[in-house]
């Protein structure tokens, strides 16, 4: 991969299974679903790096190793020089400071309970910055300013805001102790078109205010287009095609990426309907069996004997165009 000596965020060889027992009480075998198996990029002080791919990809559960919300079953994740999978404890949780996420449900990842003020303070405390109980009541509004929010609702409760007003807290939340890398778990993808540009622009805004780093999951192609600087495409746990987003969209050279993009609807209905869709067939292949080879192959129109006999080498195409396929090169 690329080396650089801005990167706030290194991904090498990272697994996440998640053990299945069989039998009665769980004393039969023991399988594994490969929901993350072996996915290795980086991120740039102040990068958006898009990841996407079909639902069930791995994508969350990518986003979730990467914070430790689930414990990587092998390999390394680096944040600021630590492999954060060798911390525990309080060592962890200091290292959270940094690493905060906004979620995708704005429905459900507010406590109906809790007011807006203790909502975005909640980090706050159990960091204990800044250490005043006054102080952190005024970054609170200062938050909310910075959000769009109106500093004066900031004892209402959740269910008083519309769904963009309510991702916006959870934005105010996520900033609340200056992280440096944001993971959006798909963060528009719940509201509606016209509230996802005014989130999307304000989270664009925030990111060169503050020099943030985001690793943006999305199944929104036109959207990860737009808010990215490089975007990674996921198939059934791996990575299979990573590159500066203007040549990804430009010149796809993985099969499946091909598909994902053919997929988009063109705003011309000329054009769209000279446009050719590539149709995948079949389903997706189980995370727990997944086929050998090149995982794609029973879905591929252009597969070879090859693809199913052997496991496609991560290569860089291009300049910072990498991929995992055996028709390339």
């Amino acid at each position: 991969m690329q080396t650089s000596n801005n990167k706030i965020l290194e991904v090498n060889a990272m697994k996440v299974h998640f053990p299945i027992h069989l039998g009665v009480l769980g004393k039969g075998k023991t399988l594994f679903i490969k929901a993350v198996d072996g996915v290795s990029f980086f991120l740039e002080k102040g990068e958006t790096l898009g990841l996407v791919g079909e639902s069930g990809c791995g994508k969350s559960t990518t986003a979730r190793g990467v914070l430790q919300l689930y414990r990587p079953t092998e390999g390394q994740v680096f944040f600021q020089g630590k492999d954060l999978c060798l911390e525990k404890g309080d060592a962890l949780r200091r290292m959270r400071q940094y690493m905060q996420m906004i979620f995708q449900d704005p429905y459900a990842s507010l406590d109906p309970r809790m007011t807006v003020k203790e909502i975005i303070g909640e980090p706050m405390k159990v960091h204990g910055i800044p250490e005043k109980k006054r102080d952190r009541y005024e970054r609170v509004l200062e938050l909310m300013k910075l959000v769009g929010l109106n500093p004066t609702d900031v004892h209402r409760y959740p269910h008083e805001f519309s769904g963009g007003q309510r991702q916006r807290i959870g934005i105010a939340r996520a900033l609340a102790v200056r992280p440096e890398l944001i993971v959006c778990d798909e963060p528009v993808s719940a509201l509606d078109v016209s509230i996802q540009a005014q989130v999307i622009n304000l989270l664009e805004d925030l990111r060169e205010q503050f020099n943030l780093s985001y690793l943006f999951i999305s199944h929104d192609l036109s959207v990860v287009k737009h808010i990215s600087h490089r975007v990674s495409v996921m198939y059934l746990g791996i990575m299979v095609e990573l590159a500066e987003k203007n040549e990804l969209f430009a010149k796809p050279l993985h099969p499946y990426t091909q598909a994902l993009l053919s997929s988009i609807p063109v705003p011309d209905p000329v054009a769209e309907g000279k446009r050719t869709s590539i149709a995948l067939e079949g389903e997706i292949p189980s995370p727990i069996f997944p086929p050998p080879g090149c995982r794609f192959h029973p879905r591929c129109k252009r597969k070879e004997k090859i693809c199913s006999e052997s496991t496609p080498v991560w290569k860089e195409a291009a300049p910072g165009h990498f991929v995992a396929c055996h028709l390339i090169g």
